[in-house]
Formats: structure tokens, sequence, C-alpha cells
């Protein structure tokens, strides 16, 4: 690896000298994901790479497919370096496109098909993107080809590529851009670019307290090393099958479901959505081994009335980000809890653990080049051992510095380029290595089922409603999502506060995802404050938990 050659302004690269020794120790791969998949399809050639309800690849099919495809982008006028929004779901032409954006080292900017003019247009201003990749049939009623042909033209994105059956005509689709290159012709295409593993790969969002995207920009050699020690923590090899329910345009999706793909040589399986019933389906027909949930999966399977009726024991490890030891007891497979941040740091725990391990902690960092510190809030001071403190950590794949965004690295960063998380763990010895338990969050967002939503943004909308004068949002409990967003209104003087259903339409039509907008207002004439003046927002939680707590004893005495 000779360093980046398709540099990007405002991309902060690792030091060569640091780069050199992360690349001698191992801790980063000398390969493109590209070559990587190349590699891999010339030893498993027919054997499946991913599967789907609609259709199915194998790694020899996936390799000539996107060498096809990518040469096509090229032709189009795409160019190593160039941006590209991705709003699709989980299929094969998602797939497609994306590692075909990996091949011509165009950089997908990752985000999901939920977002709407707010965050697409913060993200197409950001990133400057040129290309822009649309599922033209998502489920529902919303315009999406629409919706992009008109972001494309307020953002100045010069090139709109469809899937799916409603795709405009005349368009780019990604099937028609495939049948302009054969095998043979996409290669020649492709050996004119020249891409190395210390170049981007792709764009991906940080969960923030604001809402304004902080882009992370993450990078061949790293990312594919990454997925592999968190995938060998897990436990999995080329013979494992995992499936995936969740965006596969997300961070998650990327190093749970497709790198390790390509890294092992596993079979992965992507749904759509999640639908329990289906998921246990697939686990009994394609044997499945490993399962993850970022979000609401392992609470629906606890509430699934059907389980005894599936066939779970191909499962070896079903890894959640909270609940591990409720969901074992319920399944009856190994399930660990899980932490992952964009940022670059994942920890977990393998089926092999002991159960304190997987059930009372968080597990452990995969790569062994990761150091992890557990600071005094705010402070560089470690915290002394057990104790409670933000989790920081330094490694090969740490950020470096949030995408033309020099405030916000100061504040990312200790002075030693030590990555501070945000969030509260304790540290515990077991068996002579450490583990980390999450604890709790100093950044004021909700993490409604695996997707941040920042407070501070959510508010700022609410507070544009003519009946609000002031709004606070608090997460509040959830049993299936873990929590969800309840909106504190004080409204305007003889205005009556929204209801949810009148709050989210307001919302929606300035342009703000819907699934930011909160479930649920409680009308207040002020908001708590502490001693020093300051809005209370743990109040404010407590108070909503213990109104949350009476309402469920109410309706558990009224069904007595």
């Amino acid at each position: 690896m000779t360093g980046p050659m398709n540099r990007i302004d405002g991309v902060q690269y690792e030091e060569p000298g640091r780069a050199s020794e992360y690349l001698a120790n191992g801790a980063w791969m000398d390969v493109t994901v590209g070559d990587m998949l190349r590699q891999t399809a010339a030893r498993l050639s027919d054997k499946m790479a991913l599967l789907t309800d609609s259709g199915s690849v194998t790694f020899g099919e996936l390799d000539e497919l996107t060498d096809r495809l990518a040469a096509a982008l090229l032709d189009l006028g795409l160019r190593p370096a160039d941006r590209a929004i991705f709003q699709m779901g989980n299929n094969i032409e998602t797939a497609l496109a994306v590692v075909a954006c990996f091949k011509a080292g165009i950089v997908p900017v990752c985000a999901i098909p939920q977002y709407r003019e707010v965050e697409i247009g913060q993200l197409a201003r950001l990133s400057q993107a040129r290309g822009y990749f649309v599922q033209s049939d998502t489920p529902g009623s919303f315009d999406m080809v629409g919706f992009a042909q008109s972001m494309a033209d307020a953002h100045q994105i010069q090139h709109l590529v469809f899937s799916g059956s409603r795709a405009p005509e005349p368009g780019a689709t990604i099937m028609s851009l495939i049948e302009t290159h054969d095998a043979a012709s996409a290669r020649a295409r492709l050996a004119q670019v020249r891409i190395s593993p210390a170049d981007v790969l792709s764009f991906q969002l940080s969960g923030g307290t604001t809402g304004v995207p902080k882009i992370i920009p993450r990078f061949h050699g790293e990312y594919l090393s990454h997925a592999a020690f968190c995938a060998r923590n897990y436990e999995m090899d080329e013979n494992s099958v995992f499936l995936w329910a969740l965006p596969l345009m997300h961070n998650a999706g990327q190093l749970y479901a497709l790198m390790p793909t390509f890294v092992l040589g596993r079979s992965t399986i992507l749904m759509p959505g999640v639908d329990i019933a289906r998921m246990l389906t697939l686990v009994e027909t394609h044997r499945v081994s490993h399962i993850a949930s970022i979000g609401p999966i392992a609470p629906q399977i606890m509430a699934y009335p059907d389980l005894h009726k599936h066939d779970l024991s191909s499962l070896k490890l079903f890894f959640t980000m909270t609940r591990a030891d409720m969901l074992e007891a319920k399944i009856n497979v190994p399930c660990s809890n899980l932490f992952g941040i964009t940022e670059g740091l994942l920890l977990g725990s393998g089926p092999s653990m002991p159960e304190r391990v997987r059930h009372g902690t968080n597990g452990a960092s995969g790569c062994p080049f990761d150091e992890i510190r557990v600071l005094a809030p705010e402070s560089e001071t470690p915290v002394p051992p057990g104790q409670m403190g933000e989790l920081c950590f330094r490694g090969p794949s740490s950020l470096r510095g949030y995408f033309k965004a020099p405030e916000a690295n100061l504040a990312a960063l200790t002075s030693d380029g030590f990555c501070r998380t945000g969030d509260i763990v304790s540290a515990h010895v077991i068996d002579g290595k450490t583990y980390y338990r999450f604890e709790g969050r100093l950044r004021d967002n909700i993490n409604r089922g695996g997707e941040k939503i920042g407070c501070e943004e959510v508010e700022e909308f609410v507070s544009k409603h003519p009946a609000v004068l002031d709004a606070k949002l608090i997460a509040m409990p959830d049993p299936v999502y873990g929590e969800k967003g309840c909106i504190f209104i004080i409204p305007q003087p003889g205005e009556a506060a929204p209801s949810v259903g009148e709050l989210a339409d307001f919302l929606v039509s300035q342009g703000l995802a819907k699934f930011k907008c909160p479930e649920r207002v409680e009308v207040v004439e002020e908001f708590p404050v502490t001693r020093v003046g300051k809005v209370d927002k743990p109040a404010m939680k407590k108070q909503i938990a213990e109104i949350l707590a009476g309402e469920d004893t109410g309706k558990a005495r009224s069904s007595s």
C-alpha cells in the first residue's frame, strides 16, 4: 500500500508511519474491497454469497456483475473519489450497486430510505455528491422517484441511478447499466482505475445530538480488517451462515453483513425488513448459524407466540444490543450483548464465552490493536478500576477526524487521539481479560431500535410549530424499540399543544424523517431545572418513566 491514490479534500488520512505500522502488523489489510471479492470469487465461484427472497447471487456472479456495473458507472461520468448518496433497501441490486462503487472508487454516502428533505439536503451539501442511487419501489405510498428527482435538481446531483420496478423512463437503472458491458470489456475498463487500500471506501454517518450529519470516512484496508476482527470475535468462519434484516446501507450492515461475506467467504441472507415468522423460517431452511439484532428484533422474538414451531438448532449465536440473558432463556441459543459505534469500535463476545461475559457485559474488541480507556467525563483522567466513566478508544479503525468538521473534531478526540464515544461504561476483569458493560449515555440523543435521533434537531423543528412555545425531547423506555421519543411541550399562551398525529404531519411537512417524530406528547407549564438553572432532562426522563409505569399498572388492574 503506497498511500491514497484518490485523495478527497476534507478527509483526514492516517500519517504514513502509523499506516505502515498497521499494515506490517496485520491491523490493516493490504487489499481493496474489490480485490478481496475477486480473491474469494476465484476460490468459491459457485458458492452462494448473498441470498434474498427475490433473488440470490454466487460469489462468481457477484464479482462479474459488479465489474460490469462499475465499468458502466465510469462510462456514465462518475469518477474515483466522487460521492454518491444511497437510499436503497436490502436487495441484490443494492449490493450490486454498492460493491460496484467500491470497485470504481466511487464513495457511497450511506443513508437510509426513511430520510427526507432535511437529511438528504444536509448530506448532499456536505458530501458534494455527484451521484444518487435510489430504490424506486420502496414500500408504502411515498413517491421516492419524484423525491429523488427533486433533491437531485435542488442540489445539482448529476447522476441518478434507480433500482426496482418503478424506475422512470428514460433513466439509468442498475440492470440496464450492467447490460452495457460484458465481463471482458468491464475488466478492461476497470484496469484503467487505480485504487489503494488507503483510499476512502465509504462515508458513514455518526449518530449525534444535533441532527446535523457528521460524516465518518472509512477506508478499504482498515474497514476489511475491522469487519474481519469482529466476525472472528463472534467465532464466524467460511462455513457460517449469517442473517441480516436491518438496513444494509448502514455501518452495522456493512460491518456485520457485507464485509465478512467477502473476507470469510461465508453466505449471508438479506431480509428486506423485520418479519419474525419469515426470519425463523429462513433459519431452518438455510441452517443459519449467526443472527444480529441492532434494534427491535430481540424483543419481537421474545413476544413471538409460535417460537416452539421452529427448529433453531443450527444457531450458534444471536448477538443483540441488550437483554441477551432474557433472549437466551427464551430461545435456548447462546446470546451475547454487543456495542458498536461508527467511529470505529465494536465490542462483543462469541458463543464459547461464559454467560457472565455474554450477559453481564457488552464484550471486548476483537481487534488486538485497539486501546480502550475509561475516562472521567469531560476530562482525560482515567477512572479507578470498576468505576463508571466515558468509553474512549484509539486503534487502527478509530476516527481520525470527521469530514470537513474541524470544530467537531476538537470535541471528539482527546489530546492524544482517543475517540470520545459519549457512552458511559464500566470495566470488568473476567478470567484475566477486560470486558466492558454499557451503563448509559452522556449525549442527548435517542436510540430508537438502533437509529439515533438527535434531540436538539427535533426540538428545533417542533419549536417551529405555531402552537409551541418551547419543547424538549426525552427518551422514554419502550419494550420493543428500547427507546422512543416523548416531547415535553410548553404551548403558546392561549394555544393547545398539537397531538402526536398533528405534530408528525407538521414535522414531515417540514422535511423531517418520520421515524424521528415524537411518539408521545406531554404538555407542561414549565420544564424542571437543576440548581444551576439548566433544564433537567434526567428529571424529565424519570417523570415519563414513572408515568408509563403507572399506566402499565393501571392496565394490569383493569384487565384483572
